[in-house]
């Protein structure tokens, strides 16, 4: 007699059903693979959205966000951060005036702060915070210290960042193979391999001028002013028949891009690199090296 409750499958279907529909989808994404086939590779991959870009079906900004999401999933802290000997930091016992100087004089938002040695960093500041030890004396710095983060050179930026957004923090110290600082890594830096440079107040314009005098007297240069614009606000000679831009000379004169906190000594003036971005220098701070109590020879 038959089996009047044939058996099927948790689907609820025959097994001879399910194979069936199983492998009408198989073909289906075989044949849709047929017609369009993917690209195999992330150089492939590139190609592709670069295509995507000229016949307009992205837009050019789509394109570079996507490939710094993939050019970031190779990177790690160690190949964005701000090494250690370029980090501006606070020290504890530090009077309230210097580390006023300090904040104002970099225009950072948290920084560092360190006992003794750099190496022994014990927290982090929020500039804001200084305002509440103005109003209040008495108050203790270290009450106002927030927990350090810290992550190894080798974390990679797409957990980095998933840390950042999940710790709701802005700013981890990185460390190397043997415990010590290597250098530090904000959210902006990780974002800034996606969307490119993050325009901030700090890196604003005001007008047309790439040139301001700061409060000690020094100028803030921007990266790309024409050299022909410094040597009229300096009154200087800089070479103008190979480069363009301060930045691209400047650059040559290094060798490389030079990095947030190197100085080189051109023309006579001292430029001293304030903010980079994108591997160019956005600002620099000149000073004469008359006024700066500099000699004049070596670069």
């Amino acid at each position: 007699m038959p089996d009047p409750h044939p058996s099927r499958s948790n689907s609820g279907r025959t097994p001879s059903k399910a194979a069936a529909s199983g492998d009408s989808r198989n073909l289906f994404q075989r044949l849709i693979e047929f017609m369009s086939p993917g690209p195999d590779s992330r150089d492939e991959l590139m190609e592709t959205l670069a295509d995507a870009e000229n016949r307009e079906l992205i837009a050019p900004e789509s394109r570079m966000m996507l490939e710094g999401v993939l050019r970031m999933a190779d990177m790690t802290a160690g190949d964005v951060m701000v090494a250690t000997p370029h980090m501006d930091m606070l020290e504890i016992n530090a009077d309230y005036d210097s580390l006023l100087y300090t904040v104002i004089d970099t225009a950072h938002s948290r920084f560092p702060v360190y006992e003794g040695e750099r190496d022994n960093i014990i927290g982090i500041l929020m500039a804001k915070d200084l305002l509440k030890l103005q109003r209040s004396p008495e108050l203790n710095l270290r009450t106002m210290l927030r927990p350090a983060v810290f992550v190894p050179e080798s974390k990679g930026l797409n957990e980095l960042l998933r840390d950042f957004r999940a710790n709701r923090s802005h700013l981890a110290i990185v460390i190397d193979e043997f415990g010590s600082t290597a250098g530090l890594i904000t959210i902006e830096d990780v974002l800034e391999e996606i969307v490119g440079e993050i325009e901030d107040e700090f890196d604003d314009k005001d007008g047309d001028s790439d040139i301001y005098t700061l409060a000690d007297g020094s100028q803030r240069v921007a990266g790309d002013a024409d050299i022909s614009a410094v040597n009229e606000a300096f009154a200087v000679d800089l070479p103008t028949e190979d480069f363009e831009t301060i930045g691209g000379l400047v650059a040559h004169e290094f060798g490389r891009v030079p990095r947030r906190g190197e100085t080189v000594k051109l023309g006579g003036l001292q430029f001293n690199v304030m903010l980079t971005r994108g591997g160019a220098v956005r600002w620099f701070r000149v000073t004469r090296m008359a006024e700066a109590g500099i000699g004049s020879d070596g670069a």
